[in-house]
């Protein structure tokens, strides 16, 4: 059964009868157009907080910063981005309040990136960055559990796909507003604070999705209607299938090999193979790649499942050979390279989880899976970093070895039997 605009009553999981839907508002948009808002509400998000991201690298390094600690800080910032999304997953389930801990999370980002235009230091910049980051970890889970809700009747891998492709194009357009201010001002802190003007416009437009779509649980059959006491339940973190941690197993390795842009981002800057003004437009051409393969690989999972993910040691083995080069356009095909990759770990990944947990632990799940996922990017993250300082072939190396294990981490995940995509939620 798939359940939209028109439901009349909801099904209460606990009773095994219908109640009535007036207990709720109903939602005002159908599931397609809901992730759609959504995908708007990341967009002009993006906007603001990976237009920093772009220069993220080159501006700890004017405030003194080295290779490795550059590589420490942006893997940090990743990690508490996703490790504390086992806590605020678990809360998300537990309270059932999606809609309250997705606002604060974005309020909590838009206001500490225009902040890095009042910062000084090394270390006050990083408390900001982490402080961005900590507000993705408290919206991603909720966000998350709403869009897997909306994507039941149109296919998880297609909902993430093109929540991800809208979520690129900001990502996309925030790097060239940066390159824009650069180019005019020669000032980062310039470029920062004029990022409060998307900022603003991120939250008017999610309180205003969150008036059209008050229950987005009504849309999927396995969770609609269900009520804030689906949300008291308490969440056990053990018990996962096998299934899942292969697949986290596999993510981990995936990433542990995948530096951050900040540390692509510092060669760039350390070794002049472009003007600063140029480097956010590198971050641009990685995120309208990431676009494109987001939307890619998010129709293929729905059709293959997770074969598709073989693809991804193979790109992130790439990436040094390219991005670490002298030649800017080596560098502009490694960013493209590295946006794939990363359109890759963000659609399909999301839809992978939310197949492979079931519905009522899916902020748990989600949890889980990015503290996995969080730690081993940070580990990775601060090596690649430490390497690069000692010689960009070690740096290369590591990478490479770390993704050729990733792949073979791939082999029992691909060869264990997985329900078709959307359609379980609990596989074992």
């Amino acid at each position: 059964m798939v359940v939209d605009e028109s439901l009349d009553e909801s099904f209460d999981e606990d009773q095994k009868e219908p109640v009535p839907q007036a207990q709720h508002a109903p939602n005002r948009l159908s599931p397609l157009r809901f992730v759609l808002g959504f995908g708007v509400v990341s967009m002009t998000a993006d906007f603001v907080y990976e237009g920093a991201r772009s220069v993220i690298g080159p501006y700890l390094a004017t405030l003194g910063a080295s290779a490795a600690v550059v590589g420490v800080v942006s893997g940090t910032g990743e990690a508490v981005a996703l490790m504390f999304r086992m806590v605020t997953g678990r809360i998300s389930d537990r309270t059932g309040r999606h809609w309250a801990l997705s606002i604060g999370g974005y309020a909590l980002t838009v206001v500490s990136v225009p902040l890095l235009a009042a910062t000084g230091s090394l270390w006050s910049a990083a408390a900001l960055i982490f402080s961005e980051r900590f507000g993705k970890a408290v919206r991603t889970p909720s966000r998350d559990t709403m869009l897997a809700e909306a994507g039941a009747s149109i296919g998880r891998g297609w909902a993430f796909a093109v929540h991800e492709g809208l979520d690129q194009t900001g990502a996309l357009a925030g790097p060239l507003l940066l390159a824009l201010m650069l180019a005019l001002t020669g000032s980062y802190r310039d470029g920062f604070a004029v990022l409060a003007a998307p900022g603003i416009v991120t939250l008017v437009l999610l309180v205003r999705l969150r008036s059209r779509v008050p229950v987005p649980a009504a849309y999927a059959p396995d969770g609609a209607g269900r009520s804030s006491k689906a949300g008291t339940q308490r969440v056990q973190l053990a018990g996962f299938s096998r299934q899942f941690w292969n697949y986290a197993a596999f993510s981990a390795l995936s990433v542990a090999g995948y530096a951050t842009f900040a540390v692509l981002s510092y060669h760039l800057q350390v070794h002049h193979v472009l003007p600063k003004a140029e480097i956010p437009l590198v971050y641009a051409a990685a995120m309208a790649a990431a676009a494109v393969a987001g939307l890619a690989s998010g129709r293929a999972y729905d059709r293959i499942g997770l074969r598709g993910l073989a693809v991804l040691p193979l790109l992130s083995a790439a990436v040094p050979f390219l991005s670490f080069s002298f030649s800017p356009t080596l560098v502009f095909i490694g960013a493209a390279v590295w946006g794939m990759a990363m359109g890759i770990h963000g659609s399909t990944m999301r839809a992978a989880v939310a197949d492979l947990v079931p519905a009522g632990r899916r902020g748990a799940g989600y949890g889980t899976f990015t503290a996995v996922y969080g730690a081993a990017w940070l580990a990775g993250s601060a090596t690649i970093g430490a390497l690069y300082g000692y010689s960009i072939g070690a740096a290369t190396a590591f990478t490479v070895v770390v993704q050729a294990l990733a792949l073979g981490a791939f082999i029992p995940l691909i060869l264990a039997r997985t329900a078709p995509a959307g359609t379980a939620q609990s596989p074992s």
